[in-house]
């Protein structure tokens, strides 16, 4: 969908946190049914991503001085959990939106800020184009941005994981200019110059179809450009918020996972041979699978718990930390939340089974999908230098790197 299409899809306007999480509640049931099936398929969820665009979420975070009810990361993070315990995949597509919204908040000029924003707070969805396949690191960018004075800039490069591309309203992509400086332009999806491809091929998330886009020769307006460096110039904490983000969809997984098992240990799970010599008549009387589900539960709770902690902590923080102390507190609670959260995720994705049975691995119950989603997203970023962070401030007082994303 172009940009200038977004009056077709027009998105009611969020104002308060109840109205956001009930909204969320309702995508949230309405794509839960619909999960299994899409993960099988692995097919570009249009209709589903239509919904969202369409929902009012996509403008909750837009600042009170665009016309936005500029929602707290806490409330971001309960949209987000709830949309990814229904479907992990679809709550990952917004991640890029939401981390775009605070980069537009913090470097957008009055003019861009008004275009963009009023566009978001229609329904236009904006999608990233960052991350780049077969250079030495992730900051090794080839994406060029040739030209200057006021004419048209010319943008090159490909880029991978780009979640949501394929159904985006605008692109906002990283690239190196002429003076070697990072830039980010934010372009219409259908600019000529601008391919798609879906080929997203992954043992899990699939419906994201976070795949390549090749930027060929792409006119860029001036005014469609960001001074991407300055956000890293200081201490800052978008890396922290969008991690949060990733934090959401790893909790938001976990709940999925146990709810689901416990759906199947009440409604189709046999007892073992040894719980029916026992007297018990359904599975979820054994001892053992309740002992288990408990731990399981309270470790589920634990991970909510911490995450809704580390929200508030940046809710405390805001957009802008006066000083490396505060961009370092909120980085090391995202740290936590996002490292249990994880790992809470794969162990109760891959646990379940050992509650449920053989049946359960049956693929018509695809629940196997937990177990892919979660693993797959929980490798996004190195869950031990996170852990190394946490230890090293803990216990030697070291603060995390604060101008980059930990």
């Amino acid at each position: 969908m172009a940009a200038t299409d977004v009056q077709a899809h027009p998105a009611p306007r969020l104002t308060t946190p109840a109205t956001a999480l009930t909204a969320a509640e309702a995508y949230a049931r309405a794509v839960r049914d619909g999960a299994a099936d899409r993960d099988r398929r692995g097919e570009l969820p249009r209709r589903e991503l239509a919904r969202l665009d369409r929902s009012g979420l996509l403008g909750i975070t837009v600042p009170h001085e665009y016309g936005g009810p500029q929602l707290p990361p806490s409330i971001l993070t309960e949209v987000i959990r709830r949309i990814a315990a229904a479907d992990p995949s679809l709550a990952q597509v917004p991640q890029g939106h939401f981390l775009m919204v605070d980069v537009l908040a913090l470097l957008g000029g009055q003019e861009q800020s008004q275009r963009w924003f009023g566009e978001v707070l229609s329904g236009a969805r904006l999608a990233t184009a960052l991350a780049e396949r077969g250079t030495h690191h992730a900051q090794d960018l080839q994406t060029r941005l040739h030209g200057s004075g006021d004419g048209p800039l010319r943008l090159t490069g490909r880029k991978y994981y780009c979640t949501g591309a394929a159904t985006a309203d605008w692109l906002a992509v990283s690239a190196l200019d002429d003076a070697g400086q990072l830039a980010l332009a934010v372009i219409p999806a259908d600019s000529p110059g601008v391919t798609l491809l879906e080929d997203w091929d992954v043992m899990g998330q699939r419906a994201t179809v976070s795949g390549s886009t090749i930027f060929e020769d792409v006119s860029v307006a001036p005014e469609l450009l960001l001074p991407y460096w300055q956000a890293f110039a200081r201490p800052q904490v978008l890396g922290a918020r969008a991690q949060l983000v990733h934090a959401a969809i790893e909790v938001g997984i976990a709940g999925g996972a146990l709810a689901d098992a416990g759906d199947y240990l009440r409604e189709r799970a046999r007892p073992s041979s040894e719980a029916v010599r026992a007297g018990l008549g359904a599975a979820a009387e054994d001892p053992h699978v309740i002992h288990r589900f408990g731990q399981l539960a309270t470790r589920l709770t634990a991970a909510e718990q911490l995450l809704q902690w580390a929200a508030r902590t940046l809710d405390d923080i805001g957009l802008r930390p006066p000083d490396a102390e505060q961009a370092a507190r909120g980085s090391l609670a995202v740290a936590q939340a996002k490292a249990f959260g994880s790992e809470t995720a794969v162990q109760i994705a891959s646990d379940l089974f050992a509650l449920t049975g053989t049946s359960a691995t049956a693929s018509q119950h695809d629940l196997d999908r937990h177990w892919r989603n979660a693993r797959t997203h929980s490798v996004h970023d190195p869950v031990a230098w996170k852990y190394h962070h946490i230890g090293n401030h803990a216990l030697n007082a070291v603060l995390p790197p604060s101008h980059g994303q930990l």
